[in-house]
């Protein structure tokens, strides 16, 4: 691919992999116009005029020569939806080109179509040489799966910030996230929000974080939304966004409609099922209410609340000139709104 570079993200982690893919376009765009620059294709950008699944919008894309600028920034959202051989083929031939003045920023995470359930596809072997036979870099994000690795890398995740963690904060922060690692981001800046870039952090930081967080009951915004309850959970936001970062927030509702999403592609299910599907241990009744929200809403209206997801995690990072707290609340206002209909 000549000069061009070339970067893949991998992750089912949304949060993560937004913030990986942020970070690589912006150090790509450096002080150029970004509104010239970049070309973001997400999942419903990727069909053709007869609603087919298809790569051609990015590879058009990709191939495309600048205007008013000396390069530009194509990035490919939701390519793990091309899982197949016969879909994703396309993509390897064109990671075979010489694109010179083309910079390419692919993100190999979920899709936010309701018929993609189940296990997250791993990025194809053919896929994975194709771009490093082009100079190109893999980004995995997914947070590990066993307990010494995942603490690797959460510890590592907390170097990267503009913070200092002490040996009490990362052990604090580690009990705090339990195995839901990816919601670090909403923390670290958080925690950069109160104390301020280059603070040293304690765990008695941590802890008071987490005792803010729980003033308000961590189910309650859900069951407000759940009940089509607008004005409840408009106030019930009001009472988290104090201790919690505006990320943190999306990445949790974004988390609970993956599992939506997981239950309603699965079939006929009773709650212990449903438990055992989403990997709950313990009391099924969470797993309950999820399968009753679930079959309440159905398809289209899941999916719905995906993409309106997406969209305020976009909003939130600049493409609406709103504050972070009016993306919340109208994401919550139309995530009630979708249970009243």
């Amino acid at each position: 691919m000549g000069a061009a570079k070339l970067q893949i993200v991998v992750g089912d982690a949304p949060v993560l992999v937004s913030e990986a893919v942020t970070a690589l376009v912006s150090e790509l765009v450096g002080t150029g116009d970004r509104g010239l620059m970049v070309e973001q294709l997400t999942e419903a950008d990727l069909r053709d005029p007869d609603g087919d699944w298809t790569l051609a919008p990015l590879v058009t894309a990709a191939r495309t020569p600048p205007f008013l600028t000396d390069r530009r920034v194509v990035v490919g959202r939701h390519l793990a939806r091309f899982s197949r051989k016969l879909h994703y083929a396309a993509l390897v031939e064109l990671l075979a080109e010489d694109l010179p003045t083309t910079d390419l920023v692919l993100a190999w995470e979920r899709g936010i179509d309701p018929k993609m359930e189940g296990r997250f596809p791993a990025l194809p072997k053919a896929l994975r040489e194709a771009v490093e036979a082009a100079g190109g870099r893999v980004v995995d994000v997914m947070p590990p799966a066993r307990a010494r690795e995942a603490g690797e890398w959460l510890r590592d995740h907390l170097a990267l910030s503009s913070l200092d963690f002490d040996r009490g904060a990362t052990a604090a922060v580690a009990d705090l996230l339990g195995e839901d690692r990816s919601r670090v981001v909403g923390l670290v800046r958080t925690l950069e929000g109160v104390l301020g870039a280059g603070a040293t952090v304690t765990a008695a930081d941590v802890a008071a974080l987490g005792e803010r967080a729980g003033a308000v009951v961590p189910w309650e915004l859900d069951d407000a939304i759940d009940r089509g309850d607008i004005a409840g959970a408009l106030e019930t936001l009001g009472r988290l966004l104090p201790s919690r970062h505006p990320f943190q927030l999306v990445s949790s509702l974004h988390n609970r409609y993956q599992r939506m999403l997981r239950l309603d592609g699965a079939g006929p299910l009773d709650e212990k099922a449903a438990a055992g599907l989403l990997g709950m241990r313990g009391s099924t009744f969470p797993a309950r209410k999820l399968l009753n929200q679930t079959r309440r809403l159905g398809s289209e209206r899941v999916a719905r609340a995906i993409r309106l997801l997406a969209e305020a995690d976009l909003a939130l990072r600049g493409t609406l000139d709103w504050p972070d707290e009016l993306v919340l609340e109208v994401l919550v206002a139309r995530l009630a709104a979708l249970s009243n209909r």
